[in-house]
């Protein structure tokens, strides 16, 4: 136990799992303790560990970082660890533990900025509500015209322009969608004269 393995880079395959007497038998880590087979296990396991996670949380990047800590809490313990009869099996354990925990402080978050968040855009007033109602109901000819005449702001030659029609069955169609749309909206025209007044 008192050996340590030669560390490959990270990302590079292990070839050898036998301790190596030619390795530097005093690497450490800022612990203290050996790390003698941890950068091995590391490369051996980072890409299966990620997949997994990953599987769970649908998130790469929290995946990753989730690994990541396992990975990182691993090596703090490494003389605990990796006596484990199965040390994949504590990192994959640890590393769902802390994506869980990031999913739940996450959600948290989002319910509290629900909770606090103010209204900024008010709800339709029942008038808008009873327009939009009104003019569902008329035939799409006058609804055409009404909405270009009133909202668009066109003059009747430009609806007319538009439309390909003469200005005459313009006039009509406004006319018409007029009476209709106040019957549908239970306004008549002299309660209409009246508040114009």
């Amino acid at each position: 136990m008192g050996r340590a393995t030669a560390r490959p880079a990270i990302g590079d395959a292990p070839s050898d799992t036998t301790p190596d007497s030619s390795a530097d038998s005093t690497a450490q880590h800022a612990g203290g303790a050996p790390d003698r087979d941890f950068s091995a296990f590391y490369a051996a396991n980072i890409a299966s560990l990620t997949a997994q996670v990953y599987a769970m949380t649908g998130s790469w990047p929290e995946a990753q970082d989730s690994v990541q800590e396992g990975f990182a809490r691993a090596l703090a313990r490494w003389s605990t660890v990796s006596s484990h009869a199965d040390p994949v099996a504590w990192v994959r354990t640890v590393s769902h533990r802390v994506a869980i925990s990031r999913w739940r402080r996450a959600c948290t978050a989002l319910a509290f900025g629900r909770a606090q968040r103010v209204p900024t855009t008010p709800g339709p007033n029942e008038d808008h509500v009873a327009l939009v109602d009104g003019l569902k109901h008329l035939p799409h000819a006058q609804r055409q015209a009404l909405v270009l005449f009133y909202l668009a702001d066109l003059s009747i030659e430009a609806i007319a322009t538009q439309l390909g029609v003469p200005t005459g069955t313009v006039k009509a169609r406004l006319s018409r969608g007029r009476t209709a749309l106040a019957a549908a909206l239970e306004i008549t025209t002299d309660e209409k004269g009246a508040d114009d007044a």
